[in-house]
């Protein structure tokens, strides 16, 4: 398989990095996150990382997550124990925490009373990771078992009625450890927590910034293409235009970007690409018509992950023959972000779905990678484009899925279908742009089971699909929460499906949450 020569590239350079090991938790994202949010960069690794694996990395700090188990379960996970010797600093967050005090001899028991929420917490301690912080302050707690002897050398510094050490520390060897959750905004302390451990026990630098990251990518993209010239798959969307922006920055002509119209986007999603690109920002853009191609491939096809992967192998081979024209084109550019990744599984993290431009792509690629945007979230790749410059009807688009109405049609994809789907999605769009919600909300649209039902109209009965509207609130597309759109912008939207969009007799609207649900229906 090709390698990916400017994978992660913002993580690189000058920037000190501090890594979450993450033993299962539903908030190791979070955490990642809000390190981010103190400006240092965070790495999310598995939990059987070793010790040479994480000397190899260089960070200035560890975290341990959180996790579902009991550090008492019969394949409880554990830990190198050699990366506690290697005198880097060291934060144990809930099970982490637990998992600190039994592998340095501490006790952990359970106290036969769980705390799920909000507790109160007291602080005996107002020194290190508490410093100038009150005595009493609320926390937010998810455990059972807890730790009630800490290790030899660890100081009790604070504690709730139900876990006696809810936070202890060793100054000495900078270990620390916390049952409670900082990550999450119900614990009124939590980033002071944080930022504490980061650029006081750690010592990391501030320096995760936009315009550093944008000067760290450039100078590894211009180091990996060298002379060379790198092709970019241009949806039009987010990532993809930011991927392109930061690319030419570095690189300017010698980068083509490339926009494929597989007949699976939007109401006249083509038209505006090419007129932003080649028309507003001059780029080099070759535009090839493959609707036939696409859709052919997917004939038949009900199954997702079937789907992502042929749409992803489509299109590197169309990218394959636009390359064999242009001398020294052997460099793919993508959008890829870091929730595709790990939404695509890794070792230690359940593959959610495959991204067609992850775990979609073919083994046998001819090109080398340049993935620019690897190690960011999607608030993270909004922010650098507007430092680049991109107008804000691109940078705050919504997202679209790469491989568009493909994953929004329930079942085997058809032109009608696709028409019929394309309709519905821009009344859906209108009349929350109408409503003045747009920006607001993460991502709206609409969802076409292959399924019909029985309707009336005009007094005569009707055999059609329904529609499912899908409008969901987020930060950074890990977690969701469905949109509370209001009656009447549902009744509009609703009315002129029905009324508008031949072959769809009725609508519904999704109110289910991720997790346990995700954003896209496929």
């Amino acid at each position: 398989m090709a390698a990916s020569v400017a994978t992660g590239q913002a993580s690189h350079g000058d920037f000190d990095r501090v890594l979450v090991i993450d033993f299962g938790a539903q908030y190791a994202q979070l955490i990642a996150r809000r390190v981010r949010e103190a400006r240092v960069f965070s790495e999310i690794v598995p939990r059987d990382i070793t010790a040479r694996e994480v000397v190899a990395k260089a960070p200035v700090g560890i975290i341990l997550s959180g996790g579902p188990a009991s550090v008492h379960a019969e394949n409880a996970y554990g830990i190198d124990e050699e990366i506690l010797d290697l005198g880097v600093p060291v934060l144990g967050i809930c099970y982490g925490h637990q998992l600190l005090a039994t592998t340095l001899g501490g006790t952990v028991a359970a106290t036969g009373t769980s705390e799920f929420g909000p507790a109160t917490m007291t602080v005996s301690e107002a020194v290190g990771l508490f410093s100038g912080q009150p005595e009493r302050q609320q926390v937010w707690m998810s455990h059972n078992d807890a730790v009630s002897i800490p290790p030899a050398g660890f100081v009790v510094t604070a504690s709730t009625p139900d876990a006696p050490v809810a936070a202890m520390e060793n100054v000495e060897r900078k270990m620390y450890g916390v049952q409670f959750h900082p990550e999450v905004k119900h614990t009124d302390h939590g980033q002071d927590v944080l930022e504490h451990f980061l650029w006081k026990v750690c010592g990391a630098r501030p320096t995760w910034t936009h315009a550093g990251i944008i000067e760290q990518s450039v100078d590894a993209v211009r180091s990996s293409v060298g002379d060379g010239v790198a092709i970019c798959g241009l949806s039009g969307g987010v990532d993809s235009s930011v991927a392109a922006a930061l690319v030419h920055k570095a690189i300017g002509e010698q980068l083509v970007c490339v926009f494929v119209d597989h007949g699976l986007m939007r109401h006249r999603e083509g038209e505006q690409v090419e007129a932003t690109f080649r028309d507003h920002f001059k780029m080099n853009l070759i535009s090839v018509d493959a609707e036939d191609r696409f859709l052919g491939a997917l004939k038949g096809v009900s199954d997702p992950e079937e789907k992502r992967k042929i749409i992803g192998e489509t299109f590197i081979r169309v990218f394959e023959e636009v390359a064999a024209g242009i001398d020294g084109a052997r460099y793919l550019v993508q959008g890829t972000l870091y929730p595709d990744v790990i939404e695509s599984g890794t070792k230690d993290a359940a593959k959610i779905k495959s991204h067609h431009n992850v775990g979609g792509l073919p083994e046998d690629m001819d090109f080398e990678l340049i993935e620019p945007l690897r190690d960011l979230f999607k608030d993270e790749v909004r922010a650098v484009g507007e430092e680049l410059g991109l107008p804000n009807e691109i940078v705050w688009r919504q997202p679209f899925p790469g491989p568009g109405l493909a994953v929004r049609i329930i079942g085997d994809i058809t032109r009608e279908r696709l028409d019929i789907l394309r309709a519905a999605d821009v009344i859906v769009l209108e009349e929350i742009r109408k409503a003045g919600l747009y920006d607001e909300i993460w991502q709206a649209f609409g969802v076409l089971p292959t399924i019909k039902s029985v309707g009336v109209q005009g007094d005569g009965r009707t055999y059609a699909y329904p529609l499912i509207v899908r409008a969901v609130t987020s930060d950074d597309a890990m977690t969701a929460d469905w949109a509370r759109l209001p009656y009447e912008v549902l009744s509009a939207i609703s009315s002129r499906v029905i009324n508008e969009v031949p072959g769809i007799n009725r609508v519904a609207y999704d109110i289910s949450s991720k997790p346990p649900a995700t954003i896209e229906w496929e």
